[in-house]
């Protein structure tokens, strides 16, 4: 997908965009103008006989496996059909083909590298091509990220296959803006790119405004929001052990999908906590959003690992916006923000310490959690806010090709 636009307000400097198909929690494409192939969830719905003006309905009922070709309930999608239905080999082929055949000139590449690394070979190859830098933002660690997942064992040969493909799609950059500052050690001394330039410039993250009419909470109770991934690595199954060990009156509101939806629902039934854990499923942001506005706190937590671990999750940036307290379990570089902006509470990777410190910050007065809240927005608006980031990236491009 391409699209022209400019660089920003008052520069006279044109940007041309080569993105994937984006897709939407509920399998819906994104601000495209067609859809490039067929979904892994259309076919498995279709193949278990649901009717196309019920597939929304069926797949927020079932969830995570659906969307995601049906792999792991019973005849479903496989791996395979997965990666190609959500661009990740399409786009690797069809961005090469696009730079190959293009005879259009730009004085730099910019590549925002999330997952899979295999997106950098384009600018890479525009580079080669037509002689120009290639800026890297690396939010997302690779080879590491399929790691800390469970998907890739280190001594695999898949692992080394993409190892070696990583560090050279990576080092045939100019530079890498790192999203984390631990992710120098990474570069340093895993994919071992010692003269590689690094630059700390965080991911910037895009709030959402609520238009719609926030959600009321009930007034009687604490009331704390997680919206993400339901996974291993963001230690969801340890929310429902937690809030079974919390004597104050709490709620947690839970929003998104991932691999551990039904081990969480399952955890939820098993502790009876129907009435204290609420489960409400994927949403896009702008609905997501009405959820933020009223909460008393957020809550984050990604599992403690050498380097995605200890990195500076976005969804933790964007709580900071909406001027609430945080309850973070978690290391490393995001611990260190948490810390530094004097809004939030760190507890460790286990369900006692993190019912202790939700019991904490409910316990404090409402004029403490404001204030808390406001210190997040404060150290949001000098460090993470669009403004600022989008002048560094700019900064950086400019300072490679002298314009």
């Amino acid at each position: 997908n391409e699209n022209r636009g400019r660089l920003s307000e008052g520069e006279n400097r044109e940007v041309n965009l080569i993105s994937s198909m984006t897709e939407s929690p509920k399998g819906k494409q994104n601000d495209t103008p067609k859809a490039n192939s067929r979904r892994g969830f259309e076919t498995y719905t279709e193949d278990v006989g649901i009717q196309p003006n019920q597939r929304t309905k069926y797949i927020e009922q079932n969830g995570w496996r659906t969307r995601m070709g049906g792999r792991g309930l019973k005849n479903g999608g496989n791996r395979v059909s997965e990666v190609v239905d959500n661009n990740t080999i399409t786009f690797y082929f069809s961005s090469k083909r696009w730079v190959r055949h293009t005879k259009d000139k730009f004085d730099i590449v910019y590549s925002f590298s999330l997952s899979p690394v295999t997106i950098l070979a384009a600018g890479n190859l525009y580079k080669k091509k037509n002689h120009v830098p290639h800026i890297v933002h690396c939010v997302d660690l690779w080879p590491e990220s399929v790691v800390s997942t469970g998907r890739v064992r280190k001594n695999s040969l898949t692992y080394k296959i993409l190892y070696r493909w990583s560090k050279s799609l990576y080092n045939a950059a100019d530079e890498i803006l790192i999203g984390s500052p631990s992710f120098e050690k990474y570069f340093r001394n895993v994919l071992k790119l010692t003269d590689l330039k690094l630059t700390y410039i965080p991911q910037c993250s895009l709030i959402t405004d609520c238009k719609e009419s926030p959600i009321e909470y009930d007034k009687d109770h604490f009331n704390i929001v997680y919206c993400g991934n339901i996974g291993y690595l963001q230690n969801t199954h340890l929310i429902p052990e937690s809030m079974a060990n919390v004597k104050n009156k709490v709620k947690f509101h839970i929003i998104g999908m991932g691999p551990c939806t039904d081990k969480l629902k399952q955890e939820i039934h098993n502790y009876g906590l129907e009435d204290k854990v609420i489960y409400y499923g994927p949403m896009n942001a702008k609905k997501a959003s009405q959820y933020f506005v009223n909460a008393d706190a957020f809550f984050i937590s990604l599992a403690d690992s050498e380097y995605v671990g200890s990195s500076i999750p976005n969804k933790m940036m964007m709580y900071m916006a909406f001027a609430k307290p945080i309850i973070g379990v978690i290391k490393g570089d995001g611990r260190k923000v948490l810390q530094d902006a004097k809004g939030n509470v760190i507890a460790e990777e286990n369900v006692e310490n993190i019912a202790q410190n939700i019991e904490k910050l409910s316990s404090l007065n409402i004029a403490q959690r404001k204030e808390m809240g406001k210190n997040n927005l404060s150290y949001y608006n000098e460090h993470f806010h669009e403004n600022v980031i989008c002048k560094q990236i700019e900064k950086i491009l400019f300072s490679n090709k002298g314009i």
